[in-house]
């Protein structure tokens, strides 16, 4: 099994406009920062741990972290969205590609969880999630662990090339 999980944000409007001028954009580090982690990362590792899942001739199971974001979009958030919906699209392919050796190819796409992220976000934005969240609460990491789990384990061994959304019902809202 491999779980590509990393991930990181720099947070910036494509072009903030104010008062007839533009007064800032999204820098072409934050940009690059964001897809080198997010995009590029779970490439490199998926391209790393494929041939040894076909050689060991078993299957197994690639887990990509996806997020409910890419799926209606985030202000402020171009590059973090993009590398996201990127990977369900490397997700889909993969599937395709791998699926001849047994090798299963999912994305989780997590809702607002209890994270270094989530944390640094102002209170008045958290409760605000809260109130669109049909659950009623922030996850926590133990809920996108388990689905991690569930999608590893024989239990989903019909399951490839989908994304799992684990949002408390974000995705439906309230």
């Amino acid at each position: 099994v491999l779980v590509n999980n990393a991930g990181i944000v720099r947070d910036a409007q494509l072009v903030k406009y104010k008062d007839g001028a533009v007064q800032s954009r999204m820098s072409d580090e934050a940009w690059d920062a964001v897809i080198g982690v997010n995009l590029k990362g779970v490439f490199h590792c998926t391209r790393a741990v494929a041939p040894s899942l076909i050689a060991g001739g078993r299957g197994g199971a690639i887990l990509n972290a996806s997020s409910v974001a890419c799926l209606n979009g985030n202000f402020g958030q171009t590059n973090y969205v993009a590398t996201k919906a990127g990977v369900i699209g490397m997700t889909k392919t993969w599937a395709r590609e791998l699926g001849r050796f047994r090798i299963r190819v999912n994305a989780v796409a997590p809702g607002f969880v209890r994270t270094e992220i989530i944390n640094a976000m102002p209170a008045k934005v958290l409760e605000g999630m809260v109130a669109h969240t049909p659950l009623g609460r922030i996850g926590d990491v133990k809920d996108i662990a388990e689905a991690y789990l569930w999608l590893a384990s024989d239990a989903a061994s019909w399951i490839t090339g989908t994304v799992l959304s684990v949002d408390g019902g974000l995705v439906i809202g309230t």
